[in-house]
């Protein structure tokens, strides 16, 4: 009976014997046995896993501190940028009151272009072509920038509608409602677009061909994005009557390497009223720039009049 074993279990009411075969015994011992591997394994594995996740978690606490580093140091230069895009604003808008005083100063001692010097000799236009001219009347801010045109305020010294106090008017006041669609006055390229620190409230200023920019303050709304390329009746936006304004309207400038020009003989000139120009605004040489616009427009055709003899000719 070597491979039986015995067991008695005695209680209050008897004894009961069980009897356990040697195999059995080796099965029960084998179950016990895995089962406490199983324990050791999971409680090895939960430690483990313990340990990982404190890890993670120190992990995670710096990369929190880490991003919340980045966030100050990205609103601390952000701070920096608009406060040194307000530098660069003002200083621009300051050099362009400069500018603007300084023209009238030229007048007054006698600098400005002798009036008596006839038009044809600043600048020929008779002798410019139609291509010419096209290319002027799109390249140079010309026409109205809205469909129906009233000006309310025009170019120069004003008493300020908001401030109270008399300050130079840069540009020319268009009256429109708000929503009323705005178009660009030339081909050029959105320098910016949406709202501005100045009282412009929300605008659009194109940067056009020869130093030329225009801007269009107190819109309700873009059309357009900075980088955008814009060519002449385009739509940009539409008026209203945001940033240091009085009443819906339109605020329309013309610029001129940074100096501010009347902008109605701009507004007005036009095919049919091409010398109008060139005869009320005396700041910009005509003469140099029609010469350079020529230049521009011949080389090209030169070149491709070189070019097309020795193309090779196609057979249809």
């Amino acid at each position: 009976m070597r491979d039986h074993y015995r067991i008695t279990i005695t209680n209050y009411s008897g004894a009961k014997h069980y009897t356990v075969t040697q195999l059995m015994r080796r099965y029960i011992v084998g179950v016990g046995i895995f089962l406490g591997t199983c324990f050791l394994g999971g409680f090895l594995a939960i430690l483990f896993l313990s340990t990982r996740l404190g890890m993670l978690n120190a992990e995670v606490a710096e990369l929190q501190q880490f991003q919340t580093a980045i966030k100050e140091e990205n609103s601390a230069l952000l701070l920096e940028q608009r406060q040194l895009k307000q530098s660069v604003e003002d200083k621009v808008a300051t050099l362009s009151v400069m500018t603007d005083e300084l023209g009238s100063i030229e007048a007054m001692i006698g600098l400005s272009p002798d009036p008596n010097i006839a038009l044809y000799e600043r600048l020929d236009t008779a002798s410019q072509t139609a291509s010419e001219k096209r290319f002027m009347l799109s390249a140079i801010p010309s026409g109205y920038p809205l469909s129906d045109v009233y000006v309310t305020s025009r170019y120069g010294m004003r008493n300020h509608p908001v401030l109270g106090k008399m300050a130079l008017h840069g540009g020319a006041d268009l009256r429109a409602a708000v929503g009323t669609p705005v178009y660009a006055t030339a081909d050029g390229v959105v320098e910016q677009a949406g709202l501005s620190n100045s009282g412009f409230g929300r605008m659009v200023k194109l940067s056009h061909n020869f130093g030329f920019v225009t801007i269009f303050g107190h819109l309700s709304k873009t059309a357009i994005v900075s980088g955008d390329y814009v060519r002449q009746g385009d739509l940009i936006g539409y008026s209203g009557n945001t940033g240091l304004s009085s009443a819906p309207h339109l605020h329309y400038e013309v610029r001129h390497l940074h100096r501010r020009l009347a902008p109605g003989p701009f507004m007005e000139w036009s095919w049919e009223n091409y010398d109008v120009l060139f005869t009320r605004e005396e700041k910009i040489k005509w003469d140099s720039l029609a010469k350079t616009l020529r230049k521009q427009l011949v080389v090209p055709e030169r070149r491709w009049s070189q070019l097309a003899p020795n193309l090779p000719a196609t057979s249809s």
